[in-house]
């Protein structure tokens, strides 16, 4: 696999579309930090980590509208990557749907979202876009 955040995006985008409850995926440092912003913000219910021995896995528990059964996840993609590298600074800090959606920046200050980017006056590369 050549770009596992993006397996992470497209395994949460389609257990989305298919409309499960739950999706687990292999975990790492920034699979673990992103899911931390999602739980933050509201995108997902909640996940946790379950520890095996080669490597441990995070079970996401997906977040829907109580009545119209609408995803809480709109959109979710890959910005930067492996091939072509995306960075910002804080002038040039990406919008996402006019401030409603938000931008995950992995910075020297760890893995935030873009607004957090701006208070903390760092930039970094843009992982992904959410909304």
């Amino acid at each position: 696999m050549t770009d596992p955040i993006a397996d992470y995006l497209t395994r949460v985008r389609n257990a989305y579309l298919a409309g499960k409850k739950v999706v687990e995926v292999p975990t790492s440092k920034m699979k673990v930090a992103i899911t931390k912003i999602l739980c933050e913000k509201g995108y997902i219910l909640s996940y946790k980590l379950i520890d095996a021995e080669p490597q441990g896995t995070i079970k996401l528990a997906l977040k829907y509208h109580p009545q119209t059964k609408a995803p809480a996840i709109k959109k979710i993609e890959r910005v930067s990557t492996p091939g072509l590298r995306r960075y910002t600074d804080v002038e040039n800090m990406p919008r996402v749907l006019n401030g409603l959606g938000i931008a995950i920046i992995s910075t020297s200050k760890g893995v935030i979202t873009d607004k957090e980017a701006k208070e903390l006056n760092v930039g970094g590369e843009v992982v992904c876009y959410v909304y």
